[in-house]
């Protein structure tokens, strides 16, 4: 099954991530939230801005739910360097999917602790994302433990409109071929032009930013990626 995932990129406070969410729950029963601290990324997001201090300890203490979560599954992919701590406040606000980027970890103990806090106290599905030039082998220690693997398919992560990297393909391939039954997501660059070939090469999940938030029409451009892609099948 294809999933199309409207993705909520780096919104700069809360009143702007709810109007998107809000927009994107019209058409979408799901929603990828990204979060940049501004250190692993160059962008900074919600709740990272200046001034949001107040936001991130009622995150931490669990009193500060993510809009409209009565209508949309969260998604949080985290550009941040220490995801442990904002990937459970995001679990408590009602994110019911955590995927961190492999490469902030200090290291294996750090990934394997985070991962089992996420599925194991707060009952969220996780995942690890992997930055476009990070090996594929450095992954294999910690697919038993992931509900999905995420390869981005752009080189600068944290806003939206980087262009399309087709060098994930084989990349795609190479993990499909190794995991047959493991999700892959694809985030960065997704439009109308690549999903078809993204899906045939393996993926079966995809975060799409300006293809669909940027389109004249989001919902139609939802339906139609949803569409070219389980068409490729």
């Amino acid at each position: 099954m294809v999933e199309i995932i409207p993705t909520n990129t780096c919104p700069p406070d809360l009143a702007e991530l709810s109007r998107r969410s809000e927009l994107i729950a019209s058409f979408s029963p799901a929603v990828q939230l990204d979060v940049s601290d501004g250190k692993f990324t160059a962008e900074t997001s919600w709740p990272f801005c200046a001034g949001q201090e107040a936001e991130q300890a009622q995150l931490a203490e669990g009193s500060l739910a993510l809009p409209h979560i009565e209508k949309l599954a969260y998604e949080a992919h985290l550009m941040v360097e220490e995801p442990l701590e904002i990937g459970s406040a995001l679990i408590r606000a009602g994110a019911s999917r955590i995927i961190a980027h492999m490469e902030a970890f200090a290291d294996e103990r750090e990934i394997l602790h985070a991962l089992a806090l996420w599925k194991g106290a707060h009952g969220s599905e996780v995942g690890l994302a992997l930055l476009l030039d990070t090996p594929l082998l450095l992954v294999d220690a910690y697919v038993a433990q992931c509900d999905v693997v995420q390869l981005m398919s752009i080189a600068t992560l944290g806003y939206q409109g980087a262009p399309y990297e087709p060098r994930v393909i084989p990349r795609i391939k190479e993990l499909r071929e190794k995991y047959p039954e493991l999700t892959i997501e694809i985030d960065g660059g997704v439009s109308e032009k690549n999903v078809a070939d993204l899906a045939l090469a393996g993926a079966r999940r995809f975060g799409v930013g300006s293809a669909i938030m940027k389109a004249s029409d989001p919902a139609s451009a939802y339906e139609n990626l949803k569409n070219l892609a389980q068409s490729a099948l």
